[in-house]
């Protein structure tokens, strides 16, 4: 698609000129206010969809607008509009003015443009492949799925990626632009025999060049989810009950980002919502607990050189050796927080305001090796692959679905279990974490994160790590 190549060309700083971007910020401070911020984005996407050995759907989609922000203290008025033109930037700054009008007014600084040292580059970005090099990709991945054993009857593979320009100008003098790429594929093999039926899953991809496919090539990916349908198949009802759990790696942290990140989010934390609020300092985990969030993480899913207010994108410690080190903040929480800014200002779309949210977060590694954390395990289940789940925020209460899990007994991995739920209180269950391995990854392929009905990218990742206890919800067959 030539368009998506095209992309790279569009620099949306120079649509308009500096007088004319000062013009809009005045017009967005005409009516007062204490800051005013334009944020431009031209994002163009494919999607591919294979299923029954046949492609059901390609399709390209267009995002193209910009959204004007006025603030006075907590107010804020937002506009947007889906034409790149001064006109309709203005009436767009005059609507977002009259929302946060004021009696107080200031004056644009000087806008400069802001020069930023990539965290990483993409030479070759897997968004620019040509269309029918990333059909041969999710056919490969197809093919390998259905080879891996007779058994496997269906498979269907969705395939996104997307290119996206962004660009913030704001009344404190800044300008600064950047590119962004993301690529993921999602394939989903389903085993059948008689009445028994399992879907698998697996993913790639991340923000990479295309020759990511030749480290990651599709066959393993297709064989990953077909190797999970197989193993679940015969999987037993797994048991109920309050029992050590052990998680596996990489995906496995959404459990910490969903029942414990959002926690650390400064809307909550200036509002005083968040279980975490006024507990700076203090002990909040587990002693071999350290949590990071890093939007510089080389091809992460959650990374980015400037977040969508134009901060740096940083790697933040929020809780070293249990003890709870900081918030996560966008502009707006942290000036009324007295602080700064920690590059966490994100937005879905230019029809949508930042808030503060997450990027890659995750718990660093340990010391103890995943057959070591498995030995011991007297009775208990290791929850391989976690699937969705939800959380209030408000109270930190978690259910998280397990996708793959298996029954640990005397050290051993024994009968594969299904439909285990895991029911918890995320600030009760960091606190007993009791193992921390070696074996950290941060996934880069999957996370899209829902808050204020805005989803972001985001990575999530742990080592494998072992609760001392976790509820199981199951049906309780037989005592472990």
């Amino acid at each position: 698609m030539s368009d998506m190549r095209s992309i790279l060309r569009k620099n949306l700083l120079e649509l308009f000129s500096e007088e004319e971007f000062k013009k809009i910020l005045d017009e967005a401070l005409s009516q007062g206010g204490d800051f005013a911020e334009i944020y431009l984005e031209h994002r163009i996407s494919t999607e591919i969809l294979l299923e029954e050995d046949k492609l059901k759907n390609i399709s390209y989609g267009i995002l193209c607008g910009a959204g004007i922000r006025v603030t006075f203290g907590e107010k804020t008025g937002y506009a947007f509009s889906g034409e790149l033109s001064f006109e309709k930037l203005k009436e767009a700054a005059q609507v977002a003015s009259y929302i946060a009008r004021s009696n107080e007014k200031i004056e644009p600084l000087a806008i400069t443009a802001k020069k930023i040292k990539p965290n990483f580059l993409l030479e070759s970005p897997v968004p620019l492949l040509e269309e029918e090099k990333k059909i041969r990709l999710v056919k490969r991945a197809n093919q390998s799925a259905r080879d891996y054993d007779k058994k496997i009857e269906q498979v269907k593979i969705e395939w996104y990626d997307e290119a996206k320009n962004i660009a913030i100008i704001n009344s404190e003098g800044i300008k600064v632009s950047d590119t962004q790429f993301i690529v993921r594929m999602a394939v989903y093999p389903l085993a059948i025999e008689g009445s028994k039926r399992f879907e698998g899953y697996a993913t790639s991809g991340g923000r990479v060049n295309i020759s990511y496919f030749d480290k990651n090539p599709p066959e393993n990916t297709g064989a990953e989810g077909a190797r999970q349908a197989m193993d679940m198949l015969n999987a037993y009802d797994a048991p109920a009950g309050s029992l050590p759990v052990v998680v596996g790696h990489a995906w496995g942290g959404v459990l910490i980002h969903e029942a414990f990140g959002h926690s650390l989010e400064g809307d909550g934390i200036r509002k005083n919502t968040s279980l975490m609020s006024n507990l700076l300092g203090k002990k909040v985990a587990s002693d071999i607990v350290t949590v990071i969030d890093d939007a510089t993480i080389p091809f992460g899913r959650g990374s980015f050189n400037i977040d969508d207010e134009g901060t740096l994108g940083q790697r933040k410690v929020l809780v070293k050796d249990g003890i709870l080190q900081g918030y996560l903040y966008d502009k707006l929480n942290a000036k009324l927080m007295g602080t700064q800014s920690t590059g966490n200002g994100r937005r879905e779309s230019y029809r949508h305001y930042p808030i503060p949210r997450m990027t890659n977060t995750y718990i660093e590694k340990g010391e103890t090796d995943l057959e070591d954390i498995i030995k011991s395990v007297k009775k208990g289940i290791y929850a391989k692959k976690l699937g969705g789940g939800s959380v209030d925020h408000t109270t930190g209460n978690f259910n998280f679905l397990v996708r793959e899990a298996y029954v640990i007994e005397n050290g051993k991995i024994t009968r594969p279990v299904k439909g285990a739920l895991l029911i918890g209180n995320g600030l009760d269950a960091i606190k007993k974490i009791e193992l921390v391995g070696t074996d950290l990854r941060v996934d880069p392929t999957t996370g899209t994160c829902g808050k204020d009905k805005q989803g972001v990218y985001v990575g999530v990742g742990q080592p494998t790590i072992k609760f001392s206890e976790i509820t199981v919800g199951g049906t309780q067959i037989k005592q472990l």
